[in-house]
């Protein structure tokens, strides 16, 4: 498989370039130059494949040549070596659990999956891989976990102050070692603004092998295919395939579940479930893309102005805005909504959603109120306990610290306070490195 950058003023890579490279030089993200369709039949009898057998057969076409199958298959397995269930919260309405690996949230799969590409590859080098990664969130732990330790790699991971909740900033600053977290006094966007840069500084690319590890990141987003073809295995109306929503900040989730989608997974709809940052909900109401600020919100991952991603759905859809609004629709969910949401299901249901995932059932429920007779599931993506501060106010109750929670609250920040200014990333990736 090769990949060709989307800025189409780059040689075309395989595999192994675009995961180490993250970016192409000129600055585009790395598309598959072709999608590899699954046979029917897979899909027709996928209850017969374990896990482990999906995953490799969904992403061996995109990997093919660049490593062995059998190292292949070693990352895979260590990458879905957690439960990914679907759970039932009501007659039409599930919940796909993306919360039980290691931090807690979605990201761990894509992390997973691309610290070990990225070490494998990282053996044949003699310098250091130095990882340059903005998050809103969830991806800063989820990173930080993946690659700790990975040897010949170091990690730095800008994060927005005060913008990310109590638990999600222990997991990105607490590790030390190779993982450095630089808590920055601005938004994700001035996160991601200066990582950018970063790539773009001939001064600092001449001396230091830098690549990210967001989701523009072939290895991060290719392997969130995974997850949709596990649901659906769990999914028992096989003849009525699923509405599928998910909550959506910088889209490289549900392009990796549209991927699938056109390599073949049966699924009846997508639905991208933004909150105030709706940028894509008026694209896709207006037909006009128009990047604007981020506004904090409770679903912080989410507060996205400028996702990166979108330019890779609209690439899957050949920029046909008709035929991307044939399998894709948004809906905004504001704040309040979120807070209402969390406390009607856990009421209701007995069932208690993150707030990202009170933003995606919201917005599958007013999907599924203007088409009767289907059936959906929205992508719980991060456990609740994450976004206590804004949960537990809400229900009345506190949620209980799972153990790898518990033990990592009492640990001691480490992080590196700057201003959003380009020269102070500038100066501590030279100093540091």
């Amino acid at each position: 498989m090769r990949y060709y950058s989307l800025n189409k003023q780059s040689p075309d890579v395989d595999f192994k370039e675009a995961t180490i490279r993250g970016q192409a030089p000129d600055k585009g993200l790395y598309f598959p130059e072709t999608i590899p369709v699954m046979e029917k039949a897979f899909y027709d009898h996928i209850e017969q494949y374990s896990n482990e057998e999906i995953a490799f057969r969904m992403i061996r076409p995109y990997v093919a040549g660049t490593m062995p199958d059998s190292e292949l298959e070693r990352i895979v397995a260590e990458t879905i070596n957690f439960p990914i269930p679907l759970v039932q919260v009501q007659d039409d309405i599930y919940s796909l659990e993306l919360f039980h690996g290691p931090t807690l949230a979605f990201k761990d799969v894509g992390a997973r999956f691309m610290s070990r590409c990225l070490g494998y590859f990282a053996q044949e080098r003699k310098e250091k891989v130095i990882v340059l990664v903005a998050t809103s969130g969830d991806t800063g732990g989820a990173v930080a976990h993946g690659f700790y330790e990975v040897p010949g790699v170091e990690v730095v991971i800008l994060y927005p102050s005060g913008k990310v909740s109590s638990v999600q900033e222990k997991q990105l600053t607490t590790l030390g070692k190779n993982i450095h977290a630089l808590e920055v006094k601005g938004s994700f966007d001035d996160c991601q603004q200066l990582v950018k840069q970063a790539f773009m500084d001939p001064s600092l690319t001449s001396k230091l092998f830098l690549t990210s590890a967001n989701s523009i990141n072939v290895a991060r987003w290719l392997p969130q295919q995974f997850y949709y073809a596990l649901a659906y295995k769990q999914w028992s109306d096989k003849s009525n395939p699923p509405v599928i929503c998910v909550p959506s900040g910088n889209f490289g989730n549900i392009c990796a579940g549209l991927l699938a989608h056109r390599a073949g997974l049966p699924v009846q709809h997508f639905i991208a479930a933004c909150n105030a940052n709706d940028v894509v909900t008026h694209y896709l109401e207006a037909g006009e893309y128009q990047p604007k600020k981020a506004v904090p919100t409770l679903s912080n991952a989410m507060d996205v102005g400028n996702p990166s991603n979108f330019v890779r759905v609209l690439e899957l859809f050949h920029q046909e805005f008709g035929a991307l609004k044939n399998v894709l629709s948004s809906y905004s969910i504001t704040d309040e909504e979120t807070k209402a949401t969390i406390k009607t299901v856990f009421d209701k249901y007995h069932y208690l959603p993150d707030p990202h995932g009170a933003v995606g059932y919201l917005a599958l429920q007013r999907y599924l109120a203007q088409h009767p007779g289907e059936k959906g599931m929205f992508l719980e993506t991060a456990h609740p306990v994450k976004f206590y501060d804004v949960v537990e106010p809400v229900t009345g109750e506190a949620i209980p610290l799972p153990q790898a929670v518990q033990a990592m609250m009492v640990l001691n920040k480490q992080s590196h306070l700057m201003e959003p200014e380009y020269e102070a990333l500038q100066q501590f990736l030279k100093n540091t490195f």
